[in-house]
């Protein structure tokens, strides 16, 4: 049985109402496995490596200011674990620190429109 340094599942909706989508996310010894099925693991592998720590596990930062815009409907849960630990990631466009949030995981959260980070 193999272990993954990354497991995780993204769940992905489009708009309120619309089908959800899923895609499976796994990686032992910083490879991306079989069984993943997000449209690019190795780009999203990459972003979770470079990004996830900040991403999955973020410090409180009061001092933080967010533009006020507004990118989309979409929204995106992504449940697993990631190096050892557990994750329940919540991601929308609802303002400017959320957006960035998307883009940095772009490829992860892939087949949503504007998840290629192009907003």
């Amino acid at each position: 049985m193999t272990t993954y340094d990354v497991e995780l599942t993204v769940t992905l909706l489009d708009a309120p109402g619309a089908p959800e989508r899923q895609f499976v996310l796994l990686a032992a010894d910083g490879e991306a496995a079989e069984g993943s099925t997000v449209p690019d693991p190795r780009a999203a592998l990459a972003a979770v490596e470079q990004y996830g720590e900040e991403i999955f596990f973020p410090v409180p930062r009061p001092d933080r200011r967010c533009t006020q815009q507004y990118g989309g409907p979409q929204t995106a849960t992504v449940t697993g674990r990631f190096r050892g630990r557990q994750v329940t990631a919540r991601f929308s466009r609802t303002d400017g620190c959320e957006i960035a949030k998307w883009r940095s995981m772009a490829p992860l959260l892939g087949g949503v429109p504007g998840s290629d980070g192009a907003i």
